[in-house]
């Protein structure tokens, strides 16, 4: 019987295969490509302030003292205050005495929790406003009463926020507005008579609390600066008003941050592998890209300086349903004045989309840059896909108004480093160690400052999966 044929896969060729003729061919081949590289349009549109080491934000006195969200512990379903996080209160910013520590447990222990059910009023307009009221979790809408008797939604409420600081140290008052639960709600609640109690046995809370008090009844703007006296619409010679403008004493300091990565190359990869591609050249371009992107990373997400955690508390809002709505981006835009562009995770600005094609919307493409961008009232929409996106998929949407002088929001960084290849970044020849291993020491300093508050606003919250 003959052998059976057993096919081993090869194949007869006639002629040289490409597999082996790539063998004394040279290539054509591409320069090292790199995931991750985005447009970073926020470096890009923001304008760039020359800054040695430091820079100061002069500002007029402000009064009203700057407030920000609280956070909060928990154990299963009971909520507790954290103590620290009460000093971000108006009324108790700035407390300082020896006492601090033991006051303050004592008052974060103090706050009852209570949960109410969407639709239920957490305080109704007319009632005595005794309590300090923070919202632990959950949205709640503050509602008044229009011209003609409707309910109109003053703002809306969310993790971390808080009213009624300043109804504890008023007397006989009663709430101007109602707060009624958007959501299932957690709130922590603090009485006036326990915190009135706590101020008797505390004379330092006491001495504070009479300070805050006074600072109210100063003459103040619509801002909350100290007022400028005026006369206006005046005849004949009456006396006129003076005065003078005040600053604040302790004005805020942005010390620039820096982002810096060792690269290393052995010398024998330098010296032999050179051609046709400088291997030097490309590893230091391919690093240069990756520490950019940090560095957008860093102006958006940095506790210190970026934007998503230095928003005044009066500048961000929360949106009225979920997703992002046209309504929310007029909100944002109704609050500055010259909005340049907003800044939203690509998956948001998709989110957004989707809301205006429910609506049949189709909003106008601008151009930036020589390239097409989605907009929204002629404010381009530019992506950035530094803003996180939570576990419940929810995200943030930021609008600035850039340029110093229009008081706005600015980067700074310093020109001039040795060995300065961009404006503001540096490649240092390091030493050659013991393993012939070449290093460079590759630097940017950077950092961004708000000039006045509104010059940046941020929507909260944003529902991208809806």
């Amino acid at each position: 019987m003959a052998n059976p044929i057993i096919n081993t896969g090869d194949t007869e060729h006639s002629s040289l295969g490409t597999a082996g003729a790539r063998q004394l061919a040279t290539t054509t081949k591409s320069q090292p490509q790199m995931q991750g590289i985005t447009p970073r349009w926020l470096l890009r549109m923001l304008p760039w302030v020359q800054t040695n080491g430091v820079f100061r934000v002069n500002r007029r006195l402000t009064y009203s003292a700057g407030d920000d969200r609280l956070n909060f512990s928990n154990i299963g379903a009971k909520v507790e205050v954290i103590p620290q996080e009460l000093l971000k209160l108006p009324l108790l910013r700035g407390f300082d005495s020896d006492e601090e520590g033991l006051t303050v447990r004592a008052l974060a222990s103090r706050f009852v929790q209570k949960e109410y059910k969407a639709g239920e009023s957490i305080v109704e307009a007319g009632q005595p406003a005794e309590h300090v009221f923070l919202i632990a979790h959950g949205k709640a809408s503050k509602l008044g009463t229009g011209k003609y008797g409707d309910p109109v939604v003053l703002d809306t409420l969310a993790d971390g926020d808080h009213f009624g600081d300043q109804a504890v140290v008023e007397s006989n008052d009663v709430w101007p507005f109602t707060v009624k639960a958007t959501t299932a709600c957690i709130v922590m609640s603090l009485p006036q008579q326990v915190f009135e109690a706590l101020i008797l046995q505390a004379p330092a809370l006491s001495a504070h609390v009479a300070r805050y008090k006074a600072r109210l009844k100063k003459p103040q703007d619509k801002s909350g600066q100290a007022a400028i006296p005026l006369t206006a619409g005046h005849h004949g010679e009456p006396v006129l008003a003076g005065g003078f403008v005040d600053y604040e004493l302790k004005p805020r300091e942005y010390e620039l941050s820096v982002a810096q990565t060792i690269l290393r190359v052995h010398t024998r990869v330098a010296d032999l592998f050179n051609d046709p591609m400088n291997q030097t050249a490309e590893q230091l371009r391919l690093t240069i890209e990756a520490l950019k992107e940090r560095k957008e990373h860093e102006l958006i997400n940095n506790r210190e300086f970026g934007l998503l955690h230095n928003a005044d508390l009066k500048q961000r809002i929360n949106t009225r349903s979920g997703p992002p709505t046209p309504d929310d981006m007029d909100e944002l835009l109704s609050r500055r004045r010259k909005s340049r562009f907003f800044v939203a995770h690509p998956r948001t600005i998709a989110a957004f989309g989707r809301e205006c094609n429910r609506r049949g919307l189709y909003p106008t493409p601008v151009d930036v840059l020589g390239q097409k961008l989605n907009a929204w009232r002629g404010v381009p929409i530019l992506p950035c896909d530094k803003i996180p996106i939570s576990n419940t998929l929810t995200s943030s949407i930021l609008v600035l108004r850039t340029g110093a002088d229009d008081q706005g929001v600015i980067g700074l960084h310093h020109t001039g480093l040795p060995d300065e290849v961009e404006p503001g970044l540096s490649v240092r020849r390091m030493d050659i160690n013991d393993k012939a291993i070449s290093e460079y020491l590759v630097s940017t300093y950077f950092s961004a400052a708000l000039l006045v508050p509104d010059a940046l606003g941020v929507l909260e919250n944003v529902e991208i999966g809806s």
